[in-house]
């Protein structure tokens, strides 16, 4: 309706390009994509695919020499407050609630 009103009035201007013939095709947003033609990776291949991952990380930091240590020296000891040093909170020089 706009299209054929005059530009005096509130029309499309002069220069304004044609409307198309036919109307735009709006994309099917409610069809679904068909099954996967494979089915997902199960526990096992996943535990596998982590394994080779973290085995590759650790050859590629061994090339670069930012290899972490592993085994039971890189675990760090725990706090004096979890030590069994009496109570957590005056071995970091908190007082307690009374």
């Amino acid at each position: 309706m706009i299209d054929r009103m005059p530009a005096d009035i509130g029309g499309l201007p002069a220069g304004a390009p044609a409307r198309p013939a036919e109307p735009y095709q709006y994309p099917a947003v409610h069809d679904m994509p068909p099954d996967r033609a494979t089915a997902p990776m199960s526990e096992d291949e996943q535990m596998r695919v982590e394994r080779e991952l973290q085995a590759a990380r650790g050859q590629q930091e061994i090339r670069e020499g930012t290899a972490k240590k592993t085994g039971p020296d890189a675990k760090k000891r725990p706090a004096a407050a979890n030590s069994g040093e009496g109570d957590g909170a005056k071995a970091s020089g908190a007082k307690t609630n009374p």
